[in-house]
């Protein structure tokens, strides 16, 4: 099984980039997509009719919001975890299956001038792993998105210089330990343990075609999953987006 996580930055704006065919040849079981800045009837669905399109578009128009496509029908779907704020915006999609929890996120940003840090860290955060742990009490969880953090120096190619800036707070990189800590894996680091592989760049200087830039897209798995995985990726010549699509195989 293959699950597949993208921040697309804009739906629409990605269906101009070739996102069709992305989604036809990826051959991902699940999708999941985040910051779609879009509701259902806004959008033409272009991807394969095999998917079901489960949405969160939040209620602030062209801001935030999370979709799921998926090619097997979950047994519930649950939008948001009980954080007002959050849930207001369409940042989590919860996919009930007979085997498994899927959680799409799409992590609050803290800002420029950090002034959403404390939001973040001490109530959003706190809420997303509670959400999860409580999950994780009856079956595995598998948690794909946009987590807007880099966990560690290795994760950021430039990590002396953004030290204290969004995105590479310590707060925000203990809040992300604690989801670690809670008996969640980072998959990629199961079989990756080298730098220089990024999930996002900025549109400025160039950066992508340098690869300068920051992993803060993840999929993280129930320790209890570490023995289905197969492989665990990231998709840095997929364009479209100032993000890349990361993804995991499951035997």
């Amino acid at each position: 099984m293959r699950i597949l996580s993208w921040n697309v930055n804009g739906l629409r704006a990605v269906q101009k980039k070739g996102f069709a065919a992305f989604a036809a040849d990826a051959g991902a079981d699940i999708l999941c997509l985040q910051e779609v800045k879009a509701k259902a009837v806004q959008v033409t669905a272009d991807w394969p009719e095999t998917y079901m399109a489960l949405w969160n578009p939040g209620d602030r128009a062209g801001y935030s919001g999370t979709l799921v496509l998926a090619r097997r029908e979950p047994l519930e779907v649950r939008l948001g975890i009980g954080e007002p704020t959050g849930d207001a915006e369409g940042r989590v999609i919860t996919c009930v299956y007979d085997d498994f929890h899927l959680v799409n996120v799409y992590t609050p940003n803290v800002r420029g001038d950090l002034s959403r840090l404390e939001f973040r860290t001490k109530i959003w955060d706190a809420a997303f792993r509670e959400h999860c742990v409580r999950l994780d009490a009856t079956k595995p969880v598998i948690i794909c998105g946009d987590l807007n953090v880099a966990h560690r120096e290795i994760d950021l190619a430039r990590p002396a210089a953004n030290r204290g800036n969004a995105g590479f707070t310590d707060e925000e990189r203990a809040a992300f330990q604690e989801h670690l800590d809670a008996g969640f894996l980072d998959s990629f680091r199961v079989f990756e343990r080298g730098g220089g592989h990024y999930s996002w760049w900025s549109y400025r200087g160039g950066a992508r075609a340098r690869n300068v830039g920051w992993r803060i897209d993840y999929v993280l798995v129930s320790a209890r999953l570490k023995k289905r995985l197969r492989s665990a990726f990231i998709l840095p010549e997929v364009a479209g987006s100032d993000h890349c699509p990361v993804g995991i195989d499951l035997g």
